[in-house]
Parts: structure tokens; sequence; C-alpha cells
């Protein structure tokens, strides 16, 4: 089964994501790709029966409750039984689980709380509050899974501005969608700002709602600023490549939406254009030689302040 699971991932998350597909296979350790592929492809199918497979409000609410028992009850190491096949992906995922309170199972909850806070919203409002909190644990899920499967077990900093990058990523994923959503009856924009302002959502080419996204694309600009600068001071690599991978993903949007005049529209399709590849082909070149020049820069110091104490101790001893 648990080759089974693994080939199952692999085709959703090939078929999906072919940017993630190629972190899993190029960034991730070694060991633990087919756990990152299930980790993916798990969500992926998740997430599409919310939103797309579920027929009422009912039929998601049942759907994502089902999976939170499946969740909790393999992490009391109680296996259920007539599992379809992508559950069996989860279930093998956590019986892999490397540490009790690990980021793997951050990401799994926090995850799983994006998606069934998305089975309870289709249809309704949004306030400024949800929205804050939904991009929050978004960041929190997805950086939590890449430290987890990139460089497992180094202590990677906890400081404030770690979550900020993915978490600017999912305010430009909801501006990316918008369009898509908002006829889905998703709705991405707070109410307090639509009856301030008498719009409507499909209003995206109105000033106070080209407002609204010019307010969000530069609050994304400074997250991922601030995100950058936490991942400049990671020692792992492949993570760092990974992070500035996953922010450059979502910053070509950003340019375009700007391009745009901050009129969205229901398509992006820069991000999968060559020129978006070449950027991270250079990324990664770009990253690799920085992380080469620091690493020499940190072992001559080294080198230096060991011949210092030797001086200094040979000083010490000298008649």
């Amino acid at each position: 089964m648990i080759d089974a699971t693994a080939a199952l991932a692999r085709s959703i998350t090939r078929s999906s994501s072919k940017q993630t597909y190629l972190t899993a296979r190029l960034m991730v350790d070694k060991d633990m790709a087919d756990d990152c592929f299930r980790a993916y492809a798990y969500f992926r199918w998740a997430d599409d029966v919310v939103d797309v497979s579920s027929q009422s409000k009912e039929d998601r609410i049942a759907f994502i409750s089902r999976q939170r028992v499946l969740i909790d009850r393999m992490y009391r190491n109680k296996r259920p039984h007539d599992l379809s096949p992508e559950e069996e992906m989860v279930t093998d995922l956590i019986s892999h689980d490397k540490g009790k309170n690990s980021g793997l199972r951050s990401f799994i909850y926090n995850f799983l709380a994006v998606v069934e806070f998305d089975a309870h919203r289709k249809g309704r409002p949004i306030n400024e509050d949800e929205l804050t909190w939904y991009s929050s644990c978004l960041g929190k899920a997805v950086t939590d899974c890449i430290q987890y499967f990139i460089g497992h077990g180094h202590p990677y900093a906890t400081t404030e501005n770690r979550y900020l990058a993915a978490t600017a990523a999912h305010i430009t994923h909801m501006l990316r969608d918008m369009v898509e959503d908002t006829a889905d009856g998703y709705i991405n924009i707070p109410y307090e700002y639509l009856e301030a302002h008498d719009i409507v959502p499909e209003d995206i080419d109105s000033p106070p709602f080209r407002a609204w996204v010019r307010a969000q694309v530069e609050q994304a600009r400074e997250y991922f600023r601030e995100g950058k600068r936490y991942l400049d001071e990671v020692d792992v690599l492949r993570c760092k490549v990974a992070g500035y991978w996953y922010c450059a993903r979502f910053e070509i949007i950003l340019d375009s939406i700007e391009g745009d005049e901050y009129i969205l529209r229901a398509e992006y399709s820069e991000r999968h254009k060559r020129s978006a590849w070449l950027k991270m082909a250079w990324i990664a070149v770009s990253l690799s030689l920085r992380h080469v020049v620091r690493r020499m820069s940190f072992i001559r110091q080294c080198f230096h302040r060991s011949w210092e104490a030797i001086d200094n101790s040979s000083s010490d001893r000298a008649p």
C-alpha cells in the first residue's frame, strides 16, 4: 500500500503543480520525498473535493469532518478501515511522522483548518479578521511543511518574520484567484470594505476595488521583503532556494497586477512561461553562489580567530 500511495501522490503532484513536483524532487531530503508528495497530493485532493466535487454545504462539512476524524485517529495510532486511495495517502504520511509535535503535524492541522474554513465560507461574506487568520494559518502550514521536509531536524530560527513569505504568497494567491473564486462563491475581500464603499465583489474595475487591491499588493510586497530577510539567514541552502522559488512564483503575479493597474483578471499565465522557469534557474544559481561566498567568509573568520588565539597563547607563554 505504501508504494501505491507514493505512486498516486507523485501522479497528483506532477499533474497539479510542476513547481511543487520539481521542488520535492530536487530540494526535499531524499528519504522524505515520497511523504512530501503525499502531503501535497492529499490536500490538493481534499481542496478539490471541497471546492469542486461537493454538491452542497452539508456534503462539504461531512467530508471535512470525516477527514478530521481520520487524522485524529491516526495520531492516536488507530488506523481506520474502508479508506479511499487518497485517504490512504495521509494515513501513510502520518505513520511516518518523525516527532510528537513536528512540523508535519503543524502543517496537517493548519492546512486542515484552512480547508475546513473553505467548506464553511462558500457563499457567504468574509470579514477582515477572518481573512487575516486565513492567510496566517496557511503561511504557518506551508513554512512548517518546507522546514520539516527540507533539512529535517535543523534548528530553524523562530523569529517574527518566519512565516511572512508564505503569508504573502497566500495574499497573492487570493488576488490571483479572485475572479474565479467570486464566480464559485468564495469571497476574498472583506465585507466591511464592500459596505463602506458601496460595491460588490464583481466590481473589480471600480476605483475603490482597485485601491483595495493595491493595498493588498503593497502588503504582500512588504511581507515578501521581510520573509526573504528570514530566508537569507537560513543555513540550509535547499530550504533557502525552495523558499525563494515559492516567493518568485507569486511575485510574478504581483508584477502582472501592478502592470494591469490593479484590475484583476481571470487568468495569469505568466507563471507558466519560459521566462518564469529561467528566473527560477537564476535564483538557484545566484543563491548557491551567495551561500558559498558566505560559508567561505565564515570559514576565513574562524581561521583568523584560531590563529589569533594561538598567537595570544604563545605570547602568554613567552618569557
